[in-house]
């Protein structure tokens, strides 16, 4: 769930805790718990709200008024906005999108993620776990093998932005990072302000040869 960097802060100390969407469908499901650049979320509701937002709701959502939230969630779905996503067809008109309510709750706990990157002392089975995982990653891209190559490009240029990485290899930027962050679920990488460096998993593996 991408959240904008102003609210990381309101998130994180509980000033913030709802968000507004427009969708097709909704993109998240209450009950689940996504990470995100604020830290770990947990959904609590999803509710379809139309074209009413009470002044509370937005208050709660970082805004000071409803025609606020509005006037963010119109430049968020502007032609020129939707048409710089990627769709399986192409962008949804303004009729298909439904504008929801999303009740969030910030878990102040430790990232899974970020425990496993730091685990550096690789056994020879974790080692051939995660060959096997990024095998299947290779295997089941529709431009060949890129998970030994994205992660050298990244130890070889750590904080490089992602579109210079992404054009390095003649890809478009944004199926890139969805790639990179399933290296980052490995416990591979690491998301910087711009850019990513290996974790220290990421180079432990990649030190002995990706095998």
């Amino acid at each position: 769930m991408l959240i904008e960097q102003r609210l990381h802060a309101g998130i994180r100390d509980g000033r913030i805790t709802v968000l507004f969407r427009r969708w097709r469908r909704p993109q998240v499901v209450t009950g689940h718990t996504y990470r995100t650049a604020a830290g770990l979320i947990a959904v609590d509701a999803i509710d379809v709200i139309g074209e009413k937002i009470t002044k509370a709701d937005a208050r709660r959502a970082g805004h000071p008024d409803p025609e606020s939230v509005f006037a963010e969630l119109a430049a968020a779905t502007s032609p020129a906005a939707r048409a710089k996503r990627r769709y399986p067809h192409k962008p949804p008109a303004d009729g298909e999108l439904t504008t929801y309510r999303v009740k969030i709750r910030y878990l102040d706990i430790p990232d899974p993620r970020d425990e496993l990157a730091a685990a550096a002392d690789l056994s020879a089975a974790d080692r051939s776990a995660i060959t096997a995982r990024l095998e299947r990653l290779d295997k089941a891209s529709s431009y060949g093998a890129w998970t030994l190559a994205t992660l050298k490009a990244i130890a070889e240029r750590p904080g490089t932005r992602a579109a210079d990485l992404a054009s390095d290899f003649n890809r478009e930027t944004q199926p890139f990072k969805l790639d990179v962050r399933k290296l980052k679920n490995l416990g591979l990488t690491i998301s910087l302000e711009v850019g990513y460096r290996l974790s220290p998993r990421g180079e432990a593996y990649l030190r002995t040869g990706g095998a």
